[in-house]
């Protein structure tokens, strides 16, 4: 017998769209919700509906208010949460080169000295991890990942910088990410990548989608040069793995 699910909260954002919200806390089983329907609002085709944004804990959906309303498409909406979460399809593997600490990761030895240990042993804890692609925002590729180890959590940082490097993997609360444009972050930096996970004249535009898996591979800073002049050309340097 399935389990019930709990019913989501459907709140109207603006005169255009309505947030799907299945959780106030950072949550896989919810986010894994968030996903599934997703793909049903895809699968339905909703007259009106004309984009959704899945986050970690709720889908936006943006709809044209003169094809349908806010009431009927709440219906549709919460009919289509309350579906069981289906078994999940096959899940993209990809394996990301980082390399670690020293200019590219400059928190990585304050990150250490905090948690009572060395920088290798965090670069062992990281890359031991398999994570999960929760949602991409922020900036385009910012990729949100879920599975940190508790063992690596810890509070972001209490000064923000204004700017860090392009293709930086941090960490933050529960959190890991890769984040693919140069940008602000208030986020702990231990390394980077040579990936694009967004670059716009390359297909795919957007490398990693929500539900994909991924881990990460160390490399030292020639290799990393190397790959970030191959990423530069438009070359996919992560590995996709078999699923």
């Amino acid at each position: 017998m399935a389990a019930i699910l709990s019913p989501p909260r459907l709140l109207p954002s603006g005169d255009s769209a309505i947030t799907v919200e299945f959780s106030r806390h950072i949550d896989d089983a919810e986010n894994q919700r968030v996903l599934a329907l997703d793909r049903a609002v895809a699968t339905e085709a909703i007259a009106g509906v004309t984009e959704t944004v899945p986050t970690y804990r709720s889908l936006l959906v943006h709809y044209d208010p003169l094809q349908i309303g806010f009431d009927a498409l709440s219906e549709k909406l919460g009919a289509l949460a309350q579906l069981p979460v289906p078994p999940a399809a096959k899940t993209r593997r990809w394996r990301i080169p980082v390399v670690y600490g020293g200019e590219h990761g400059i928190d990585l030895e304050d990150v250490a000295k905090t948690l009572n240990t060395t920088p290798d042993d965090i670069v062992a804890r990281h890359i031991a991890a398999d994570y999960r692609v929760a949602m991409i925002g922020f900036t385009p590729g910012w990729s949100y990942l879920s599975g940190l180890p508790a063992s690596l959590q810890m509070p972001r940082r209490q000064n923000p910088r204004l700017l860090t490097p392009a293709g930086t993997v941090s960490i933050g609360g529960v959190q890991t990410g890769v984040q693919c444009l140069a940008g602000p972050s208030g986020w702990h930096l231990l390394g980077r990548t040579a990936v694009r996970t967004y670059q716009l004249h390359r297909d795919p535009i957007f490398l990693l989608e929500p539900g994909d898996r991924v881990t990460f591979d160390p490399v030292d800073a020639k290799t990393f040069a190397e790959q970030d002049r191959a990423a530069e050309a438009g070359e996919i340097v992560a590995e996709l793995m078999a699923t």
